[in-house]
């Protein structure tokens, strides 16, 4: 596969991540305002059943991304690059043991890295457009600036990047939204079970 087939097919899975985080908005609008048929509670019980390895796969797929990049092409990741991998290589750990886990409490402490990344490759994509409006101290040899793919006449490394950070965010608020509803166990304390048969001494 060419280095141009690798940009593009990246690129689709952006676009793909892109709608699923709108389809993801629309549902909950409508849960909130109309509820949600049989249908859509099936569908929406399904991906949360999965939303953690998903979050797993985007973030493995970002980083596997990422690492193409710069050891395959040779593109030389920038300071802002950097501070959007250290946001997203821990997830790759973090995510495989909540998803092993099912731990869908993982968002307490995965959803600040996905939500800071996000934020970094705001700013990274805005410097990319507008490098005049935009200071930041970057090296001439990696600059901030310079725009190394551009896919579908809107998708850049960070803007691909923003898409894992925002779909990653997504899923981990449906895992979320699964463990509030799942009704909580009593550790100690009556339950609703028979009581067993009394055994003679």
């Amino acid at each position: 596969m060419s280095n141009d087939a690798v940009s593009l097919f990246l690129a689709l899975l952006a676009v793909v991540g892109l709608v699923f985080v709108a389809a993801t908005v629309v549902v909950a609008l409508v849960a909130r305002t109309a509820g949600l048929g049989p249908k859509l509670v099936s569908v929406r019980d399904g991906v949360e059943d999965v939303a953690l390895p998903f979050a797993w796969a985007v973030a493995t797929t970002c980083t596997i991304g990422s690492l193409y990049m710069s050891e395959v092409r040779h593109f030389t990741p920038c300071v802002l690059c950097w501070y959007q991998r250290i946001c997203m290589y821990p997830l790759v750990v973090v995510l495989a043991i909540a998803a092993l886990r099912r731990d869908r409490g993982v968002w307490r402490y995965a959803l600040p890295l996905a939500a800071i990344g996000a934020c970094i490759s705001t700013y990274h994509y805005l410097h990319e457009r507008f490098p005049d409006a935009v200071s930041t101290a970057c090296d001439l040899n990696a600059s901030c600036a310079t725009v190394w793919i551009w896919e579908l006449h809107f998708l850049s490394i960070p803007a691909m990047a923003w898409v894992g950070f925002v779909l990653i965010a997504t899923l981990l608020l449906l895992a979320r939204a699964a463990d509030r509803r799942t009704p909580a166990r009593p550790l100690h304390g009556p339950t609703n079970d028979p009581d067993p048969e009394e055994v003679p001494a």
